[in-house]
């Protein structure tokens, strides 16, 4: 969690010595969460003054919010990509596989890896969510749009609770708010790090070298800032090569069961890719007026690899083979990407009783293919056709208005927002024949496709209003208005041209908050959300080795009820939060896998889940100079009974059920632990883990089966780093994540230990 603190509200009373101010104290918080009026605070140290992005904040979150400012994440984080910052936050985690990973889905304490449109991402204002598809696949946020130097601080906000936000919010939503020097600044920085793998009959060291440059600065009404980061990547096996059976004339198969008990014996590794990557992004912020901002965001990001496979099988003479199982081929493959965002956002920030914000956003899909042989031959050869998957031309855009109303002026006891949100989302995924696998231009035939669009607009308010000095009442509602059209699915030869589908709903929200001491605080938080299906959710037509994702365009809305009741008591530079919350989600919408009657290959599809629980309690605490000076200790500990209630629709071969078993991929438990130890103003020494409990992928709980390939195990991961700040212009550090080398999986075998050293100028 780092130091990671809580806010509250805007107009609600302050928790005394709350963890901002002390974060401050040592310099680094946001300045904009000070609380100059608060007496126990004796002293300050120096503090780094940036000016935000963004000249006027977001309306105020009224329920759960914790936060980890740069300087943390700096001191006591391995952070290569940007979503390292988040890693300790309580009761999240997101999924990145290696580095460089473009499939890093949150989660977050009521919702698992599979759910990545569940939460929202923003930079800044700029939502950065995929709510393209719900996957681990194209689902997963664009956290390349920012360098990980820009960051200010990073906001988790727990629920639905704001109208501000969609109903994806159900799950929270991620703020990472950048900053803009406000002097010219440039920083070199170069990261390398290298794991040592082992696992079967693969054993090797995967690194990756990094190199980020950032500049920014202010001239007159022009800030800007701009970042460059390219990386060179080895994974490790991202897949292993699987069957029940020992392939004709081979020897080699280590013999091992799959996630639900049977036979799959291992016959090589697979997905051992090596990706080059760039990311370019930029910022320009102009001060029309001394109350009025415009600002543009680019963010251009260029991907290519190359997959091959490691055989464990050996012919009769002894020499390497594929034994001809397909499986091989498809984990053999290269893709190349080409990515690019844009926004443009007009803001106020008159400190009066006015504010407005208008913020448009598109993103683009340039060129997006991966393309592998159709199959194996004899030997480690494979044919010379194959088949190319394009995501090229799938693009969305967002626009959102916002108004803020202060009747009684900058801090006074009430504040009223609304807004206007329109989005729309397209697909387009053809999969097509190739005469020749290794040229993407010989496209023949096409082999299968999936396209449509979705569109969604909204109206939401939101007024919060002090009801007395201790009391704190936010209301507000958001009506969404959706549709999904244009849906077409290709496959063989048959073409399907799908209906168009529409719903709308209502999302009613309250929050109270009672300021019961100065250094007491409880907060009552109840909300309606509304998911509406993803497009590729309703259209997305797929295959991943042998398992084919199959379309399903009758998906109706998930609706969601949260409630959460949150303690938190502040105590001398520290604080205590307990949240109870609760979750039902009726029509839930869940992707399966399962092996259906009449068909040949597992089929991956979304049914809707009649109604869903998630009931829990999370922990946190954090407290500085433990026992002695020096020494910051943080953690956080989450329980959750996550709950099928009723489900008509699940369809079982073997006979089970899916009423009253766990829902797929949230563990019971979840825990964070950090330990930072400060001797001087130059040197900081971390050690912290991360604690999850062991998952189910399927509706029935049949997986039961742990330490397999595609198996969502438990793991106990414990990272430490050194970070010495050798004088003004330049730091370095040293880490090691998964210190102790646990070997688990998240359906992929999962990075093991991996040394990290990095070294930043900053001139």
């Amino acid at each position: 969690m780092g130091s990671s603190f809580l806010r509250g509200a805007a107009l609600g009373l302050p928790l005394t010595l709350l963890a901002s101010s002390l974060a401050l104290a040592q310099g680094d918080a946001d300045p904009q969460n000070t609380n100059s009026s608060d007496k126990r605070i004796t002293s300050l140290g120096a503090v780094k003054v940036t000016a935000l992005t963004q000249p006027v904040t977001p309306p105020a979150f009224p329920a759960t919010l914790a936060s980890v400012p740069a300087e943390r994440i700096e001191a006591t984080v391995n952070a290569v990509d940007v979503e390292d910052a988040a890693k300790y936050l309580p009761s999240v985690f997101i999924r990145k596989r290696n580095y460089g990973d473009t499939q890093p889905v949150l989660a977050t304490r009521t919702w698992g890896l599979n759910s990545s449109a569940r939460t929202l991402v923003y930079i800044d204002d700029i939502p950065i969510s995929a709510l393209i598809a719900n996957n681990n696949t194209i689902g997963a946020p664009r956290w390349g749009m920012t360098s990980p130097e820009a960051i200010d601080h990073v906001d988790m906000l727990y629920g639905p609770f704001s109208a501000a936000y969609a109903g994806n919010a159900m799950g929270g939503v991620m703020r990472i708010v950048t900053r803009m020097p406000d002097k010219t600044e440039v920083t070199i920085k170069q990261t390398e790090a290298v794991q040592s793998f082992d696992l079967y009959g693969t054993h090797g060291n995967y690194s990756t070298s990094q190199t980020t440059l950032t500049a920014g600065g202010r001239s007159g009404n022009l800030g800007w800032f701009f970042g460059a980061n390219a990386a060179n990547s080895f994974s490790q096996p991202l897949s292993m090569i699987t069957g029940a059976s020992t392939p004709a004339g081979t020897s080699g198969t280590v013999p091992a069961l799959n996630k639900l008990g049977q036979v799959a014996n291992v016959y090589g590794a697979g997905g051992l890719l090596h990706t080059r990557m760039l990311d370019l992004n930029g910022k320009l912020s102009y001060d029309i007026t001394p109350q009025w901002q415009v600002s543009y965001l680019a963010g251009y990001w260029s991907n290519h690899g190359q997959s091959h496979a490691d055989t464990y099988l050996t012919d009769a003479q002894g020499d390497p083979t594929y034994g001809k199982v397909a499986g091989f081929a498809s984990n053999i493959y290269q893709l190349s990407a080409h990515h690019l965002m844009q926004a443009l956002s007009v803001k106020s920030d008159t400190k009066g009783d006015y504010d407005a914000s208008f913020v448009v956003t598109h993103y683009d899909f340039i060129k997006d293919n991966q393309w592998s042989p159709a199959g194996a031959t004899s030997g480690t050869g494979v044919t010379t056709n194959g088949r190319l998957a394009s995501y090229g031309g799938t693009q969305w855009s967002t626009a959102d208005a916002t108004g803020i109303w202060r009747p009684q002026g900058i801090g006074g006891g009430q504040e009223v927002s609304l807004g206007a949100h329109a989005d729309r989302y397209e697909l387009d995924n053809p999969t097509s024949n190739l005469a020749n696998w290794q040229d993407p231009s010989t496209v023949t035939t096409l082999y299968s496709a999936g396209s449509g669009k979705t569109t969604t607009q909204a109206l939401w308010i939101q007024d919060a209003l002090q009801l007395a000095p201790a009391w704190l009442l936010t209301v507000g509602g958001r009506y969404e208005w959706w549709k999904a059209s244009d849906g077409f699915n290709f496959s063989g030869k048959t073409a399907v041209q799908q209906p168009v589908e529409k719903a709308d709903a209502f999302s009613p929200k309250a929050t109270l908050q009672w300021s019961a001491a100065p250094d007491w605080r409880i907060t009552g938080s109840l909300a309606k959300a509304v998911r509406f299906p993803t497009v590729g959710e309703l259209y997305q037509l797929v295959s991943t080795g042998s398992t084919y994702s199959v379309p399903n365009p009758d998906l109706k809305p998930e609706s969601v009820r949260s409630g959460e009741l949150a303690v938190e008591h502040a105590v001398d530079q520290g604080l205590l939060r307990l949240s109870l919350f609760q979750e039902n989600t009726r029509q839930a919408l869940i992707s399966q896998t399962s092996t259906l009657p009449n068909v040949a290959v597992p089929v991956t599809y979304v049914m809707n889940v009649g109604e869903l629980r998630n009931r829990g309690v999370e922990l946190v605490a954090q407290k500085d100079n433990v026992l002695i000076r020096g020494l910051e200790l943080s953690g956080s500990v989450t329980f959750v009974d996550s709950t099928i209630l009723s489900n008509d629709s699940f369809v079982s071969t073997a006979g089970t059920t899916s009423e009253g078993k766990h829902a797929p991929y949230v563990p019971r438990w979840r825990a964070t632990a950090m330990a930072t130890y400060r001797p001087n103003a130059t040197w900081a020494f971390t050690l912290a883990g991360r604690y999850s409990g062991r998952q189910y992928s399927t509706l029935d709980n049949t997986d039961n089966t742990p330490h397999v390939f595609g198996a969502f195990d438990s793991f106990r991961v414990f990272d430490a780093r050194a970070h010495y700040q050798i004088n003004e212009h330049l730091a370095a550090s040293l880490g090691v994540d998964n210190l102790t080398n646990q070997k688990y999986y998240l359906y992929h075998p999962f990075p093991q230990r991996t040394y990290v050293a990095d070294l930043k100028l900053t001139l």
